[in-house]
């Protein structure tokens, strides 16, 4: 049979003001900033975690900074807020390197931020606790419930079954866009990234590659910083395979194996990663699960380059792996207002800015003018056509180029609090996204910490 009619079921229902879907990099902040805002938050996972793509398949964060140091001005920490709130409390337990200016590579970013991903993890959860979110993780958005462009709800299921949240505001943090599509909002597929499934790896020694690219000038990216608790340890590496070993370059393209790793510990890669290009959106089930596979294949066969190749890597073995692929985009939804490259790369600000970048992933080939910032309006995260949703992270910008600068890590946690506070404040006095003040949001932003530069 072609179809199968699902009987008609009555689901229990709970009741909140704030609904975020997905709890990875945007989505954590978004409801930490709800919840803190004194919304009734609902949290809504997939994974038995949160976290997301920092902790699966990021390399540092990128990035808390403008480009000072290439462009020779002024230093600015432009990023802050309850993104900055988490790397303190992360430092506090022995999790991340802080942030540690890059001495070779710094026409990419200004510094590095890599993190434990495990640590990221349980401070995520820790977090959200204090706040007094209510975190579902293990449980799936499967559909939304519509009162025309109103969304009334969210349809949930887990192991304790099938449930209806109902919310006045909502943000759609699911990265591939989840809510948003069973919203009845406008989204395209573009397909332009190649996915990824990241590893770490154990049994290296980080002084030994870094040396081997050194030798044979084929470093990019050099930063020392706090690793296993002692300060002025290599932390980031990238460099050209290729050049440093032209037997390992060619093999190493063909599985999307990459030369950069970060770290927080002695002995260990916190980051491997390894690429694929799939021939369709990563939202085909079927294709996703072929991906699956061969990134796992590639993982063995870059186990096997690194021995054979790499100094310091004859005894490495896979560590960690990410419980499934990584994506950079999936659906983009249409929102009231798409960043364009130009804004971008001018370091142009709006009269509704709520939140302040200065990092680009395509650097040094696109970089923010001068060493400068943008800003990234309000109107670029309220879904177009739905009166009560917003969306941060990768899931905005349409544009490739542009979305290599919004799609980054520290791009998406300060959406996420955006997003956040904006749904909180919209709850609280039942209005839609479109009838929120600004300058009252501005004002809640600066009060979290929020830096504007406008």
């Amino acid at each position: 049979m072609e179809y199968y009619i699902e009987p008609e079921k009555k689901l229990p229902v709970r009741e909140f003001d704030v609904v975020v879907a997905g709890g990875g990099t945007g989505g954590v902040v978004a409801a930490l900033a709800a919840a803190r805002n004194g919304a009734k938050t609902a949290l809504i996972e997939a994974k038995g975690y949160t976290g997301g793509i920092v902790t699966e398949g990021g390399t540092a964060l990128h990035s808390f900074f403008n480009l000072y140091k290439e462009f020779g001005v002024e230093k600015k920490q432009v990023v802050k807020g309850i993104p900055q709130e988490i790397i303190d409390r992360l430092i506090k337990y022995g999790g991340t390197t802080g942030h540690a200016e890059m001495e070779a590579g710094y026409d990419y970013d200004s510094v590095c931020t890599a993190i434990d991903t495990e640590i990221y993890k349980f401070v995520c959860f820790e977090m959200l606790t204090e706040a007094g979110a209510d975190i579902f993780v293990n449980t799936l958005l499967t559909g939304a419930v519509m009162d025309g462009s109103k969304i009334r709800g969210v349809i949930v299921e887990s192991r304790s079954g099938r449930e209806a949240f109902m919310a006045r505001s909502f943000v759609d943090c699911t990265g591939y866009g989840d809510l948003s599509a069973y919203a009845g909002a406008e989204y395209t597929e573009p397909n332009d990234y190649d996915v990824a499934n990241s590893m770490g790896v154990g049994g290296v020694n980080v002084e030994k590659y870094g040396q081997w690219l050194v030798d044979n000038d084929a470093v990019w990216h050099y930063c020392t910083g706090v690793r296993d608790g002692a300060p002025g340890k290599i932390v980031r590496l990238d460099g050209i395979f290729g050049k440093a070993c032209p037997e390992l370059g060619e093999e190493a393209g063909k599985i999307g194996l990459t030369a950069v790793i970060t770290t927080t510990h002695d002995d260990y890669f916190m980051f491997v990663k390894l690429n694929y290009k799939m021939p369709v959106s990563p939202t085909d089930r079927d294709a996703a699960a072929k991906a699956e596979i061969e990134l796992r294949a590639r993982q063995m066969k870059a186990i096997g380059l690194m021995r054979k190749y790499i100094p310091g890597c004859e005894k490495a073995f896979i560590a960690r792996t990410s419980p499934s692929i990584a994506i950079r985009r999936g659906r983009c939804v249409t929102c009231d207002f798409d960043m364009p490259l130009g804004d971008i790369l001018e370091g142009r600000h709006f009269e509704d800015d709520v939140f302040t970048y200065g990092f680009h992933d395509c650097a040094p080939r696109l970089q923010v003018k001068n060493g400068g910032t943008y800003g990234l309006p309000y109107r670029a995260i309220r879904v177009k056509g739905i009166d009560n949703l917003l969306a941060a992270g990768m899931l905005i910008t349409s544009d490739w180029e542009a979305h290599m600068s919004t799609r980054n890590t520290v791009a998406c946690m300060g959406q996420g609090q955006a997003a956040g506070t904006a749904a909180a404040m919209c709850a609280r006095l039942g209005a839609g996204t479109r009838e929120l003040e600004y300058r009252a949001l501005r004002q809640a932003l600066v009060d979290g910490g929020v830096y504007l530069e406008n």
